[in-house]
């Protein structure tokens, strides 16, 4: 009897540390916040080659410095790509999904015609905009370097601005936490290296179509600048771009395991138009986030909004003209917003009418 029972006793011993060890290891897996670093570009694509530095090169430094800071941190970190190898945009979300990543972040380097500087990150959405089409095409012309694209991509067309609609579908329930981690990455760009702030925007970026968790698009600056892109190809931007990138990361990590994903009081959406200047038409404001959908905002499309503090505001199409901007006014009260009302902006800050009207006289 008393053997008997000693072996039960043993039995259900063993079986509890068992379970208790099972339970541990599920913990630590579930635990565990994993990221995708994209380095854009890649073998046969370099990417934009502004004064002569190669994006792609400058995007792999970048993205193994940052993964080096969030190893450090006990962050499971994926690359896309650790060499200079070609990898297919769907490859690389294809990537993420396997290791079912908690973020995706695609690094990239800009380019322009003019001198345009400065830092800037993405969110996958409808371009507002002739700028933003004009980025989110460059990266998308990718595709034409692989076999087959049109099947791969299902009739997936850079140079349409019709086809990004079917991109946002699959990343709109992530767009929250999308629009928060750039926020954050934006927001250090800004505040830590005084960088030049290009906002968080949305665009139709294809590498972030098909990523089943909240994802971002860095442009760390214009290689086309001399002064910039000589800073993001030394060693010292590079190393500065990552440690940012990273900081932003490992507090939004903190911010997600906390259960917080409220969004901080100085988050800006602003799709302005590449000249500075715009106009704006403000339908409504509210301490409620609403997601930028037509059928909240009675079917207008072209949708951006603003956080101040607890408050919400939105808005409807974006111009530097004024006759046009009076034009959207009329269908924004013919739909309902009998209050809407013309805002002026320039380079993102609110400004009145007569200081738009002084810097834009045409």
């Amino acid at each position: 009897m008393n053997n008997n029972l000693n072996l039960l006793l043993k039995f259900f011993s063993t079986l509890l540390i068992i379970i208790s060890f099972n339970v541990l290891f599920s913990q630590s897996n579930t635990d565990q916040f994993t990221v995708v670093i994209d380095a854009g570009h890649g073998g046969k694509d370099p990417g934009n080659r502004g004064n002569g530095y190669y994006e792609k090169d400058i995007s792999l430094k970048v993205a193994l410095l940052v993964g080096d800071i969030l190893k450090k941190s006990n962050l499971k970190i994926v690359y896309t790509r650790k060499t200079d190898k070609f990898i297919t945009l769907n490859k690389r979300a294809d990537i993420a999904n396997k290791y079912q990543a908690d973020l995706f972040v695609s690094i990239h380097c800009d380019s322009h015609t003019s001198n345009a500087f400065g830092a800037g990150t993405f969110v996958l959405g409808l371009h507002a905009n002739e700028r933003n089409f004009r980025i989110a095409q460059k990266e998308n012309s990718v595709i034409y370097l692989e076999d087959d694209y049109n099947q791969k991509y299902e009739g997936f067309d850079p140079d349409n601005p019709e086809s990004v609609i079917s991109l946002v579908l699959m990343q709109e329930e992530y767009l929250d936490q999308s629009i928060l981690i750039a926020s954050m990455i934006q927001n250090n760009f800004v505040q830590k290296l005084n960088r030049k702030n290009r906002t968080v925007k949305q665009a139709g970026f294809l590498v972030l179509r098909n990523t089943y968790m909240p994802s971002v698009l860095v442009e760390l600056g214009f290689l086309t600048n001399k002064k910039e892109g000589a800073y993001l190809n030394s060693k010292k931007g590079q190393i500065e771009m990552s440690n940012t990138i990273a900081d932003a990361i490992i507090k939004y990590k903190n911010r997600i395991l906390k259960g917080s994903t409220v969004l901080s009081n100085d988050i800006v959406v602003d799709n302005t138009n590449f000249n500075n200047l715009s106009l704006k038409i403000q339908i409504a404001s509210g301490s409620k986030f609403l997601p930028l959908k037509s059928y909240n905002f009675k079917g207008l499309s072209q949708l951006t909004f603003v956080k101040s503090g607890n408050n919400y505001k939105y808005f409807f199409e974006n111009t530097d003209n004024y006759n046009t901007a009076k034009k959207h006014l009329i269908k924004a009260k013919k739909s309902g917003f009998n209050d809407a009302v013309i805002v002026a902006f320039n380079n993102g800050k609110k400004i009145s009418l007569d200081e738009f009207f002084k810097l834009n006289p045409d």
